[in-house]
């Protein structure tokens, strides 16, 4: 009888085959994002106009204006726009792929949990962005409002979008880091009671992280961000510790059924 073939995911992967894999999957989403963003570049004035809704509004008062200081910088701020409209849009391919990537390392059984996994990694990646582009208005305002009356103020507009992406995709990623934490819990790398051991540093790290996303004196858009990261955190924790909880009974149930052969 021929030696069976060993399947590809018990084959051990070598660095080089590991850097062809990271290659595949960088040149997927970097395709996907290029495509995202030729469709971005075709609404980019219609999206400019509505980011730079906050600056018309206080411009009487303050005499806020955002400004184009070379030549090629409203073309760029177009560009701009349009990747973040294609890194926006194509979330769910190069998420997959960030999945993908990850899979070689599991076992056959462990697949299963990618639909899952990009299920949730979608809708909160595009929730944290969401939120983003909900409190830049709030935080573009209250900052301009420090200013005083008799003062102009003049905004570079490359700085202006530089500002808001950063916010958007920061804001967006730290929503989906709460699903690697359930998904190194799922693949046996981190347990339940590791991740609320933790839980003083989780916290610790999303005000930091927070009061960097929103530089300002807005402590109200401080909470919007901070409340739902720390609410993610734990319920991350909690279904991490219900896959614990379902893994120890299946144990138990198999020595029970095994003579205690497993002990």
């Amino acid at each position: 009888m021929p030696p069976r073939k060993p399947r590809v995911d018990e084959r051990r992967m070598s660095l080089g085959a590991h850097l062809i894999e990271l290659r595949k999957r960088l040149t997927i989403s970097g395709i996907a994002i290029f495509l995202g963003a030729i469709g971005g570049f075709i609404i980019a004035p219609t999206l400019w106009e509505a980011l730079s809704e906050p600056i018309e509004s206080i411009a009487a008062s303050q005499r806020a204006t955002i400004n184009y200081t070379g030549i090629t910088e409203a073309f760029d701020t177009n560009v701009q726009i349009a990747f973040l409209v294609g890194i926006v849009g194509t979330s769910p391919i190069w998420l997959y792929q960030i999945w993908a990537f990850i899979v070689p390392a599991l076992l056959r059984k462990e697949r299963r949990y990618a639909l899952a996994f990009v299920g949730s990694a979608i809708p909160l990646f595009l929730a944290g962005a969401a939120l983003g582009a909900i409190i830049f208005p709030r935080t573009v305002t209250l900052l301009l409002s420090f200013a005083p009356e008799d003062f102009s103020t003049f905004l570079t507009a490359r700085y202006f979008l530089d500002f808001f992406i950063k916010l958007v995709l920061a804001v967006g990623i730290a929503f989906v880091l709460p699903v690697f934490l359930v998904l190194f819990n799922f693949i046996g790398i981190l347990s339940a009671k590791a991740v609320l051991k933790g839980w003083r540093i989780a916290v610790l790290g999303i005000v930091i992280f927070t009061a960097l996303a929103t530089p300002s004196a807005d402590i109200l858009a401080m909470f919007m961000l901070a409340i739902p990261m720390v609410g993610l955190y734990y319920l991350a924790a909690g279904v991490a510790w219900l896959h614990d909880r379902a893994v120890a009974r299946r144990l138990a149930a198999l020595e029970t059924d095994t003579g205690g052969l497993l002990a």
